[in-house]
């Protein structure tokens, strides 16, 4: 068994809708990097320890910077937020 995070296809259904159209070349497989930036920040690790299996990590990396500017990820939390229904607001110390 391992320990590798993947995202499911159901997840990625949902988070599809968000993700920015691409132009020219295509872009590397979404659900094998998207899960690699995941893992990267579950775990805590730096970008060159990233796992072969989710691909160069240099690609993980551009890819996360990329979309943090474009503020997909933040477009995602708040998609999915507002799919959920609640509106309420948790405060951790």
């Amino acid at each position: 068994m391992s320990d590798l995070f993947w995202l499911t296809d159901a997840q990625m259904a949902r988070l599809e809708p968000f993700f920015p159209k691409s132009h020219g070349k295509p872009r590397v497989d979404d659900k094998r990097v998207l899960s690699g930036i995941i893992f990267i920040n579950r775990n805590g690790l730096r970008w060159r320890d990233a796992p072969r299996e989710y691909g160069p990590h240099k690609t993980l990396y551009n890819r996360w910077k990329r979309w943090s500017d474009k503020g997909i990820f933040a477009q995602m939390m708040v998609g999915l937020a507002a799919d959920h229904g609640e509106q309420t607001t948790v405060m951790i110390d």
